[in-house]
């Protein structure tokens, strides 16, 4: 029998970081895959903290929106107490320009999950489904039965 789904409700909204829910984005849904691997989705309708003063969405703003999706997929991969501990490594791409108060998806999603290190990507698109923004990331994961048996992340 499959272990039931982690319960992250209370991150719903902001993730749990001030810092997205001021750029305008929250969390909406997330779950597992067949394969136990995470995802998540966000709506996003950036703000003019997000924006420079012409009113586009700043590269900054679509790490900070890309990495939060990417983490948010992680934790809801893992079970129990586990959980991300450190984005190692993230590559991004801004394709398309993003502009204040118009709605766009953002989907993180785990491509593999091994017992310390996780790999994801995430993507931002607009309502056309035109894809605005990618990335990719590689994620510290804290297991906690290796702090039970006195493991070491490092």
């Amino acid at each position: 029998m499959a272990p039931a789904p982690k319960d992250m409700d209370r991150w719903l909204g902001d993730g749990g970081m001030a810092v997205v829910g001021a750029l305008g984005g929250a969390f909406e849904r997330y779950g597992v895959d067949g394969e136990d691997l995470g995802w998540a989705e966000a709506s996003f309708v950036p703000t003019a903290l997000a924006c420079n003063p012409h009113g586009a969405v700043q590269a900054g703003v679509h790490g900070v929106m890309l990495d939060a999706a990417m983490n948010f997929a992680v934790n809801a991969a893992l079970a129990g107490g586990d959980r991300t501990h450190a984005t190692i490594e993230m590559t991004s791409e801004l394709l398309r320009p993003a502009t204040r108060d118009e709605r766009y998806l953002v989907r993180g999603e785990v491509v593999r999950l091994a017992r310390q290190i996780a790999y994801a990507q995430a993507m931002i698109t607009n309502d056309a489904d035109e894809l605005v923004s990618r990335a990719t990331g590689t994620f510290l994961v804290h297991r906690e039965d290796l702090d039970v048996l006195g493991g070491d992340l490092a």
